[in-house]
């Protein structure tokens, strides 16, 4: 066994190279700059009643203006100020909504929604409320990204069952995951909010302050309203080219029909390629899913097909990260489609909870970044952990390391967790340098999330601006 610390990856940004996300934007502004057809302004269109329209715009002007941090921490860096979005710092572009990108639900509307007996009829039935406003902007407006704010009251009726309902046996009804399914085909992303969440004054029990949900926020509306990325890994020109695949699975609505998989694509710099799979089978004795040798064929040959049309060549590299083990069919499917496109440089990597912890020094737990190598294909990978740069443990309960297994393996173990380490930091709805999960697998748990209500029939959108 052996026992190392992996460094800190850096990101790349407009003029220069950090680890943090925040930092980065704020002194070297976002990595697209040099992009000449990257948006200065984004149109934001929003739909909400009356007094989520108002709470929206008093945010979007805290936001242009900046917003102070955390006075009474003394974390510096964990939280920092927001500095404001406009053309001249930062993220380099000025948000605009007005009344001629603003559509109001009526409060007689959300009472209605409110009034229903079952959950399942008011999620539906506040989805179509927000859908035909949605339609109507992106029908009739130009607008970059939509923001939906949902009343109090409305989010709590379609996310909580009354007390004497008895769902159970019936599908699922996810308010958010149904109205960005149903809005997908329009072609704008979304970005939903509680009219409690854009409140400038941190209200009892959250857990973000101002300025933090002001960086979120923010960096979520750029990306989807872009299609670019602010920050993206700096390129190590020493590497092969490599494609990062992501492979998970998702139940069905009603939870008792066959997992269907679902893959998706990002090149070394982040840009994302999304996919749909097909049925898959179970396994008996355990109960995961998995796929069988011609799933496995078809699911990585038409991932490097839609790889090859966006970006124009094939990558020289490719590493398939797996939120369970590979089996030898699910192995034998892979490679036979690696060898038709003639890549000979492969890793095969499952990544999956684990229940060894390790214990760090004095009252924190060990760094992220720390791994425990087992053996050459196998190790222990803390993504989550004490940071130096915010010189604590950001996180609010001990830190679940990840196992990681090599199969095929063409490159170090410790290569491998690095690169799972960078892929945790290129999330763009989060600033926090520290997410759990590699982009692959976060990205592929938020599709089959969404997916699940996309019908056979619709051709679901490649990016990851509509799943996020």
């Amino acid at each position: 066994m052996k026992l190392t610390t992996l460094a800190e990856p850096l990101l790349e940004f407009g003029t220069g190279t950090h680890i943090c996300p925040r930092t980065g934007i704020e002194h070297m502004g976002v990595y697209d700059q040099r992009d000449e057809l990257r948006r200065t302004e984004l149109r934001i269109g929003v739909v909400g009643r009356g007094e989520g329209v108002d709470l929206l715009d008093e945010w979007l002007a805290h936001c242009r203006g900046g917003i102070e941090r955390k006075k009474e921490s003394q974390l510096l860096n964990l939280f920092r100020g927001f500095g404001g979005i406009n053309q001249s710092y930062g993220f380099l572009t000025r948000l605009i909504n007005s009344p001629q990108y603003t559509r109001t639900l009526q409060k007689s509307e959300v009472t209605a929604v409110v009034k229903l007996s079952s959950r399942a009829e008011r999620v539906e039935r506040a989805v179509e409320l927000y859908y035909e406003q949605i339609r109507f902007l992106a029908e009739n407006r130009s607008v970059d990204v939509i923001v939906c704010v949902v009343p109090n009251e409305m989010f709590d009726s379609i996310t909580v069952s009354s007390a004497d309902e008895d769902e159970e046996g019936e599908l699922e009804h996810n308010f958010r995951r149904i109205l960005k399914a149903r809005c997908m085909h329009l072609g704008i992303p979304l970005q939903l909010v509680r009219e409690k969440t854009i409140v400038i004054i941190k209200q009892v029990g959250e857990q973000q302050d101002p300025a933090t949900k002001a960086w979120n926020f923010c960096t979520a509306l750029y990306y989807k309203g872009n299609r670019t990325i602010p920050w993206r890994l700096v390129e190590d020109s020493a590497k092969l080219r490599s494609c990062y695949i992501g492979i998970g699975f998702y139940k069905s609505r009603d939870g008792e029909t066959v997992s269907s998989s679902l893959a998706q694509v990002f090149d070394e710099f982040g840009h994302g390629i999304i996919l749909r799979g097909t049925p898959v089978s179970i396994d008996k004795r355990n109960r995961h899913p998995y796929l069988s040798e011609d799933q496995a064929y078809e699911l990585l040959r038409d991932a490097l097909e839609e790889y090859g049309r966006a970006l124009q060549h094939m990558p020289a590299r490719i590493v398939i990260h797996k939120s369970s083990y590979f089996r030898d069919s699910e192995r034998k499917g892979f490679l036979r489609a690696l060898d038709d496109k003639g890549i000979r440089t492969k890793d095969f990597v499952a990544i999956i909870d684990t229940d060894i912890r390790l214990f760090g020094d004095g009252d924190y737990p060990p760094k992220r970044g720390t791994m425990l190598a087992i053996s050459e294909t196998e190790g222990i990978l803390y993504t989550r952990g004490t940071v130096d740069f915010y010189k604590t443990y950001p996180g609010a309960y001990i830190p679940k390391p990840l196992k990681v297994t090599v199969y095929e393996q063409d490159s170090s173990l410790e290569s491998l967790c690095g690169e799972i380490l960078g892929l945790t930091k290129m999330n763009w709805n989060n600033t926090q340098m520290d997410g759990r999960l590699p982009i692959t697998l976060e990205c592929a748990r938020k599709i089959g999330d969404i997916m699940k209500y996309v019908s056979p029939t619709e051709k679901p959108q490649v990016s990851y601006s509509f799943y996020m």
